[in-house]
């Protein structure tokens, strides 16, 4: 009873020291006729090359959060992202979830992880996704202390389950897909090499998947672009996304 009172008081005393307008970017505000489709953990071989096919066969642009573990393996592929008109975001330095890190960790982690990517870049990094999607209050202010947004997503692909089929996977992707969505998929697979949780990697044709979710959304007059195009002409819709879990308020009660 103790230990659940001490939670309940951490997360209450996280939650007043939040500013009135707090959220994460999760869609996008637009009168165009536009989707954002993003790609988490990578860039990675073969993985990365099947998704960057699907958009180029597709005409489609697209937001890349990349894992600063898979940049330095596979560097050159980053650079191709970035040729191919594609923008960048930082996942992270690696794959572990922010909100059990101490303050002095996520902040290294964030900060650091900016300045090599904007190093590889030579261009300043806006964007960044909480690996897991993954974040607390306290690491969301982190990320924007850094200057950067958090961004989430509005729709799924469902690509990281191992368990769903790929007529699910894009019946989920496409269920709900309107002007504006920010569409979850990923180029990559975090494992352990990244820090990440061990789970399995699902066994997916990444550029069909794309490539009929695209096709889907294009019958429906609706164009793939990345997260700065579809702001040229539109306005972010943020929402709190705060994940709160026993094991993170336990670590916010310890600091």
């Amino acid at each position: 009873m103790t230990l659940v009172h001490d939670l309940k008081l951490a997360a209450m005393r996280v939650l007043e020291k939040a500013p009135d307008a707090i959220g994460s970017v999760s869609s996008v505000r637009t009168d165009e006729a536009i989707i954002v489709p993003t790609f988490d953990d990578g860039p990675t071989p073969r993985r990365t090359h099947d998704v960057l096919r699907a958009l180029a066969d597709h005409e489609a642009t697209a937001t890349f959060f990349v894992l600063m573990t898979s940049v330095r393996a596979n560097r050159g592929l980053l650079d191709e992202v970035v040729a191919a008109g594609h923008e960048v975001g930082l996942h992270g330095m690696d794959h572990r979830h922010l909100p059990t890190l101490s303050r002095a960790e996520a902040t290294e982690m964030i900060t650091r992880g900016k300045a090599e990517l904007e190093d590889a870049l030579g261009l300043p990094v806006r964007w960044f996704r909480p690996p897991h999607g993954d974040q607390s209050v306290e690491t969301w202010r982190i990320i924007r202390e850094a200057g950067m947004e958090s961004v989430i997503w509005s729709g799924t692909s469902w690509d990281w389950n191992p368990d769903a089929t790929q007529d699910e996977r894009v019946a989920k992707a496409t269920a709900n897909l309107d002007r504006g969505t920010i569409l979850l998929f990923h180029d990559g697979h975090a494992g352990p090499a990244d820090l990440g949780d061990p789970v399995p990697e699902p066994d997916l044709d990444r550029y069909e998947l794309l490539d009929r979710v695209l096709r889907i959304a294009q019958a429906r007059g609706l164009r793939a672009v990345s997260l700065g195009r579809a702001l040229e002409r539109g306005s972010v819709v943020t929402r709190p996304h705060f994940n709160l879990h026993p094991k993170h308020l336990a670590a916010a009660v310890r600091r």
